[in-house]
């Protein structure tokens, strides 16, 4: 859950922590004290667009940090350890927006793209209001909402894996159809090429050992005078040469270490050089036997090095790389032969795994519409409760026109709505003013919440054109949301602040240089305070203080009764 927020020189915010706890928050505040503000900064440390104009006046850049608490939220940890982001139980959000309108983004300061913070925020935070970019709006959030409210995710699995196996020997047959089309003038051509290689019939490195013979026999006159000229130096030359000077020096110093000790150190390192001397000669006379100086054999070499440049050259590749072409010619030609083998047993394959997915599918199909007919009902009584009386919610699920698997079944799923007597349920995106979606948000919110995934949800005035016991409603249905998930509500009414067990205030402080937001924490008086300026304006007489003295004190004998209950 989201436990802190940090914000510097962002809009009118000079520098801002608020700490939340779980359980129901609300805020409050004059209209344009800077609730909107908050969530804005929020959005952005959840992926949204940055925009240079939230930058405060006169500041270079600002900065938002929110602190998440993981300790519950396993899912959260696999998807930060994949990405390799994870740092224990505490995740740390972080954007800077710069006063030319570029942004940077963290995830437990590394950076990332804003589309990772999209990605993992959708996982930690929901925010309800009155947006275009509301999530329930989306068929994607519909169907899931429905299969995490009929705990599906078993069967999904069990689907996904026989689509993906479907959705393989699928592209594995388009393949060989494919090559089908020039499938005989394909085989031929590659016979050809072959033929041409298994000629050659190279071995595996030839190319280099005939490489590297060829430069030997280029000079092989050179080598053998050098050889030659070696020899002589270290021994051959009978005036002068290596291994007769350091003989003789050897003897000489043998003689005087009788007058001086010191010199007989110096036979050990001369006596070797005298056998290493000896060795080299031995390798050097024989390297010079054998040297090969038959011009008939270079001869033999330039053409077989000739024959496989022109070959790589025909085939666009390196010289080295012929053996490695040939093989793998060899292995398109025997699958190509063979495609029809391995068409028949992938065409099996693949009906298998299509028969196995539409069982399935159906399996799961007529588990949507069981949870669909539970989720229709539980949503339109709570949205009877809301203040829409004649509220009818329905989740249609049918099966898709089309016979192609699909990842998420064969069902198209979608959430209808009326909120009017006498008139036909459409399409939730049609029919549903920002107020309404709202409030059908959250009642859907209520019923699912403890199938749904994510651990904090923000209300942003869903309480917006309803007023009295239907304001004490949504108080209630956002406080029962509290008890299984963290809650942050906005709201202008006194019965839903009523209902907050933290309660923040937002205000504004204007001077003649600047206006700042300022934030707190609502004691038990303060609150008193504040309800009633939300029921009075701005002339609070003693009634108004005493209304909200007994809002608050029922609120609290309530909640004292549940829990004993």
């Amino acid at each position: 859950m989201l436990t802190s927020l940090h914000i510097k020189d962002f809009a009118i915010i000079d520098e801002l922590e608020i700490d939340i706890s779980s359980g129901m928050t609300v805020l409050t505040g004059e209209t344009g004290a800077g609730k909107s503000i908050l969530l804005d900064a929020l959005g952005l440390l959840l992926g949204d667009r940055a925009d240079s104009d939230t930058v405060r006046h006169g500041c270079k850049r600002a900065e938002l940090n929110a602190l998440f608490d993981l300790s519950l939220l396993d899912n959260v940890r696999h998807w930060l350890t994949e990405h390799a982001l994870d740092q224990g139980d505490e995740c740390i959000l972080r954007r800077v927006i710069m006063g030319e309108g570029r942004s940077r983004a963290y995830i437990n300061g590394t950076p990332v793209p804003a589309q990772s913070l999209r990605l993992l925020g959708e996982q930690l935070v929901d925010i309800h209001g009155q947006h275009e970019h509301q999530s329930l709006m989306k068929r994607s959030t519909q169907r899931e909402l429905l299969d995490n409210y009929g705990n599906h995710h078993k069967i999904l699995q069990q689907l996904q894996t026989r689509f993906l196996s479907w959705q393989d020997c699928d592209l594995k047959i388009s393949e060989i159809l494919g090559q089908d089309t020039d499938r005989e003038s394909r085989l031929e051509f590659l016979r050809f090429q072959l033929n041409e290689l298994d000629e050659m019939a190279l071995e595996d490195g030839e190319i280099e050992t005939l490489q590297d013979e060829l430069k030997r026999l280029s000079n092989a006159e050179r080598l053998l005078s050098s050889s030659q000229e070696g020899l002589d130096l270290l021994f051959d030359n009978e005036n002068l040469n290596a291994h007769d000077l350091i003989s003789k020096t050897l003897a000489t110093l043998d003689e005087l270490g009788k007058l001086d000790e010191t010199l007989t150190t110096l036979h050990e390192p001369l006596n070797t050089a005298l056998i290493q001397i000896e060795d080299a000669v031995e390798r050097l006379r024989d390297y010079r036997d054998h040297l090969n100086l038959e011009p008939d054999r270079q001869q033999v070499v330039e053409q077989r090095l000739d024959m496989a440049h022109n070959l790589a050259r025909k085939h666009r590749t390196d010289v080295t790389e012929l053996l490695s072409l040939q093989q793998t010619l060899q292995h398109d030609l025997g699958q190509l032969e063979q495609a029809e083998e391995i068409l028949q047993s992938l065409e099996k394959q693949r009906d298998n795994a299509r028969d196995e997915y539409f069982d399935i599918a159906d399996t799961l199909y007529k588990k949507r519409q069981k949870s669909a007919k539970k989720l229709s009902s539980a949503v339109s009584d709570s949205m009877q409760e809301l203040g829409m009386t004649s509220g009818r919610f329905i989740v249609d699920v049918h099966k898709r026109t089309t016979d192609t698997p699909s990842r998420h079944g064969m069902n198209e799923i979608e959430f209808l709505v009326t909120a009017n007597p006498g008139q036909p349920e459409k399409a939730i995106t049609k029919v549903a003013s920002g107020g309404e979606l709202s409030r059908i948000s959250l009642a859907i919110q209520v019923i699912a919440a403890k199938a749904l995934q994510i651990p904090t949800l923000v209300f942003d005035e869903v309480d917006s054109g309803v007023g009295g016991s239907v304001a004490e409603t949504v108080g209630y249905q956002l406080r029962a949301l509290g008890t299984n998930r963290q809650v942050l509500c906005v709201t202008h009414l006194p019965q839903v602040a009523a209902q907050g067990e933290t309660h923040l205030q937002v205000s504004k402080k204007a001077t003649d240089s600047s206006t700042r937001t300022h934030i707190q924490q609502l004691s038990n008086e303060q609150r008193t305070e504040e309800i009633a300026r939300m029921l009075g304006g701005r002339k609070i007489t003693k009634s108004t203080r005493q209304h909200a003295r007994e809002m608050l004190g029922l609120t609290t004998t309530e909640k004292q009764i549940k829990g004993s209950a």
